[in-house]
């Protein structure tokens, strides 16, 4: 069907071109026949020549028209949309200021100067109109479509909320995300790039089995999370073709729904930070919620393993936090009261040393004595 429209088109343009071109070519051949001159054999001359050739570029446009449908496919009806309105309007400002520059009817501001502001705002109208689509659908949604929670959630927008927060696949499986949202500590909309779900879908077809788990209960959480009726959760399935990388790809995600990132991810912290994209990172709100503990506080711990040095035992609170207890070796798999020295916050978590209450107990006796 495609090579039969190809052929179609060359011969109506290689007709149209032989009548209007054709007799006056003719005209300046001194021998040339009278009938040649009759601009229908010049169409039936240039349909014919041009139906020849067409034979020779059907496959390179096949070729080129399957590119452009793949890059189509690849994008969002929305994107689509908006970006086509926006070149539109474009295109409508080209025309009104090319009125003014053809009518000066100079050498090349009034020939070359319009087809390039032509093209300039065109281009400027479809960027614009996908990179602000978000801004531009809340702009024309009306306000009585939308919920009171909505309402409430616009007004605060600002330098210190956002209204989207995008899902990094480390959140989502590490699994937390679902537990600080149903507490209510977060609110918004959340968005999950289907990047995200690509990546979430190849781990969970993983041949190794710990990352299948992994994978699985990502998207065990996702779909509790989208049954959660006070979770607003969306799925974005907009092409973005700044970048290779699935991270980098959540980052100009971000930038483009002025949201921010959910993630547990370190490096990918980082990077967003870089280019001020505001983040959420889980591990660092575990830390600040954690228990403050003071020096000189005491508490029962037990020893499960060896320290680094000076005969140090380690021991876990229930939170995780690490607890490094001095001479704390001697005791291992006993359940030992310490008193606290000090405490370290670092990026891996918060690490507390101790030493254990005999031993403290018998330095302060020694103080007391002397």
């Amino acid at each position: 069907m495609v090579a039969k429209l190809i052929i179609l088109t060359f011969a109506l343009v290689g007709g149209s071109l032989g009548y209007n071109l054709f007799p006056d070519l003719v005209e300046n051949w001194a021998s040339a026949p009278g009938w040649l001159l009759n601009p229908v054999v010049g169409m039936i001359i240039g349909a014919g020549f041009f139906y020849v050739i067409s034979f020779q570029a059907i496959k390179p446009i096949e070729k080129l028209i399957q590119r452009v449908e793949k890059a189509f496919g690849q994008l969002s009806i929305a994107y689509l949309m908006f970006g086509s309105v926006g070149a539109i309007i474009g295109l409508i400002l080209a025309v009104l200021i090319n009125l003014s520059l053809i009518a000066l009817n100079m050498i090349i501001i009034s020939d070359v100067v319009p087809l390039i502001v032509t093209v300039v705002l065109a281009y400027m109208g479809f960027q614009f109109g996908t990179s602000r689509r978000e801004e531009i659908r809340r702009f024309f949604t009306s306000k009585t479509s939308k919920t009171e929670n909505e309402d409430v959630l616009d007004r605060k927008e600002g330098d210190s909320f956002r209204k989207y927060k995008v899902l990094d696949t480390s959140a989502i499986i590490d699994g937390r995300i679902l537990d600080v949202v149903q507490t209510g500590f977060l609110e918004g909309t959340f968005v999950v790039s289907h990047y995200v779900l690509k990546e979430l879908q190849y781990i969970a077809d993983s041949s190794d089995s710990l990352k299948r788990v992994r994978g699985r209960r990502g998207l065990d959480i996702l779909n509790a999370m989208q049954k959660y009726d006070a979770i607003q959760l969306e799925m974005d399935d907009n092409a973005i073709p700044e970048s290779e990388d699935v991270d980098l790809k959540l980052v100009h995600l971000a930038k483009k729904l002025d949201g921010m990132i959910v993630t547990n991810d370190y490096n990918l912290n980082k990077v967003a930070e870089f280019q001020n994209v505001p983040v959420l990172n889980i591990n660092q709100l575990a830390n600040a919620v954690k228990p403050v503990v003071i020096p000189g506080e005491e508490m029962r711990v037990m020893i499960v393993k060896n320290g680094t040095e000076r005969a140090q035992g380690v021991a876990y609170l229930d939170d995780g936090t690490m607890v490094v207890v001095e001479e704390g070796k001697h005791h291992m798999n006993e359940r030992v009261d310490v008193v606290v020295t000090s405490s370290l916050q670092t990026n891996a978590g918060r690490m507390i040393f101790a030493k254990l209450v005999n031993d403290q107990k018998t330095l302060n006796d020694r103080n007391d004595g002397e």
